[in-house]
């Protein structure tokens, strides 16, 4: 069974770590080799800041990202750039997608030509935040009853006219609920069920049902501390019990993955890397129908793609 990963945080090591390579690097948990081991079709690749650095170094190392990816991550010939969402319609056994995404809006500060300058390398995912505050909004770490800043309009304004899907998975609570109505294209890349562990991270049944009735989607994401309460491991079987939840609220036709592999200190048991996709699919089916997984896997995602193709046309 193919899989369709909307997050994973390669590029951030590719461009840090030395001689590193996307192929068949060891230390990354989603390098080439293991995603073709777990039938991984399409990855989106965010370009992710960390807010510590100063502010005058978060554009070049965003730069920096952008460029790991077209010259590491492109450069291996079974990776094929997906700047149409038709392409994932259109991909051949043995090619996988590769999605760029904007992990927060920090690089930009207040600058919306930055901001275009990084759309125009591909990226067709935008969050407004990490978790912590920056130019644009306030993220999940702030106080959840901040909204949105001025700045946030004229960016949701420039990601609508380019058909950019935003994605509210650092978002505080109250700029999710002020983006909704503002927004053409929304999706959670990767959060999971705060009803069933209370972090802020995750989203609550209300934010779940509202994304979804706003036309986005819901992508689980595999970091331990979001699975059960600060645990630094756990089990498929617990991530299950998120998807389960949320099948429940909105349907599985709204459900899909968002790794975070390499971007997580802490791994779920047997579920640590790409190639070990099999193992969540085994315990998956033991509660839905292959059909379902299958939905929740792939082809949910391509069906909200094409629509957004329609959209624009």
């Amino acid at each position: 069974m193919n899989i369709i990963d909307l997050h994973c945080d390669v590029l951030e090591k590719l461009s840090r770590l030395e001689n590193a390579n996307f192929r068949n690097d060891a230390r990354l948990s989603a390098s080439l080799e293991k995603l073709k081991a777990g039938n991984v079709k399409v990855q989106v690749f965010a370009i992710f800041v960390h807010s510590d650095l100063p502010d005058n170094e978060k554009f070049l190392a965003a730069v920096r990202q952008i460029e790991a990816f077209h010259t590491k991550v492109l450069s291996e010939p079974e990776m094929v750039h997906i700047t149409e969402w038709a392409q994932l319609d259109q991909l051949e056994d043995g090619q996988i997608g590769a999605i760029l995404s904007l992990e927060g809006c920090d690089c930009i500060g207040e600058d919306l030509l930055k901001l275009e300058q990084i759309l125009n390398s591909g990226v067709k995912l935008v969050g407004l935040t990490w978790n912590h505050e920056n130019g644009v909004a306030y993220g999940a770490s702030e106080d959840p009853s901040k909204g949105l800043k001025p700045l946030a309009k004229e960016v949701v304004q420039l990601l609508n006219k380019r058909n950019i899907i935003i994605d509210v998975s650092h978002l505080n609570e109250q700029g999710f609920f002020e983006l909704l109505p503002l927004a053409k294209n929304l999706i959670a890349s990767h959060s999971n069920a705060r009803a069933i562990c209370d972090h802020p991270r995750n989203l609550t049944d209300v934010q779940i049902k509202e994304l979804i009735k706003h036309g986005g989607r819901m992508h689980v994401v595999f970091y331990p501390p979001f699975i059960e309460n600060e645990k630094e491991k756990t089990s498929i079987e617990n991530l299950v019990k998120h998807v389960e939840l949320i099948a429940s609220l909105v349907g599985v036709q709204h459900i899909g993955f968002g790794s975070d592999f390499d971007g997580m200190d802490f791994s779920v048991d047997k579920l640590s890397n790409a190639k070990e996709y099999e193992n969540l699919i085994k315990a998956l089916l033991k509660t839905f129908t292959y059909e379902e997984v299958s939905i929740m896997a792939n082809r949910g995602f391509n069906k909200y793609a094409n629509k957004l193709n329609l959209a624009r046309e």
